[in-house]
């Protein structure tokens, strides 16, 4: 069965893209930290994260420095957070969330967004894609 993930490759269930190539995708959480935040992952079905080859790996990072390069000139914050749990979907991913202290990488403060709030999130970091 295919991860969800997957399932948003395909385009079997919606999202809030950021940032699209042939080998990722970036598009907004449902339930952010701070608004914002986004999930990077590749479009191979790899599960862990340093299962991906070296040169995958190494892209994915570029690939999520363009991402944050995006989200920071659109949400105050003092910084974009880089955080690999790598336990919540059983595909690779990273987790970029904008921060003003290390707190903030917390999963216990996250929280459901609306499909509206998501959207318009989405088109404010999205018009930044230079």
């Amino acid at each position: 069965m295919s991860s969800l993930f997957k399932r948003i490759i395909q385009g079997e269930i919606p999202c809030h893209k950021i940032l699209e190539n042939d080998e990722f995708l970036a598009f907004l959480d449902i339930k952010p930290i701070n608004p914002g935040h986004t999930l990077v992952i590749p479009k191979c079905e790899i599960d862990y994260i340093f299962d991906l080859e070296d040169d995958l790996l190494g892209r994915l990072m570029i690939f999520s420095k363009k991402v944050a390069s995006m989200i920071k000139k659109q949400i105050n914050c003092k910084r974009i957070g880089i955080m690999v749990a790598g336990l919540e979907v059983p595909h690779a991913h990273v987790h970029l969330v904008p921060i003003n202290a290390v707190s903030d990488l917390n999963f216990a403060k996250s929280r459901s967004a609306s499909d509206d709030e998501l959207a318009t999130i989405a088109k404010r970091i999205c018009a930044n894609n230079s």
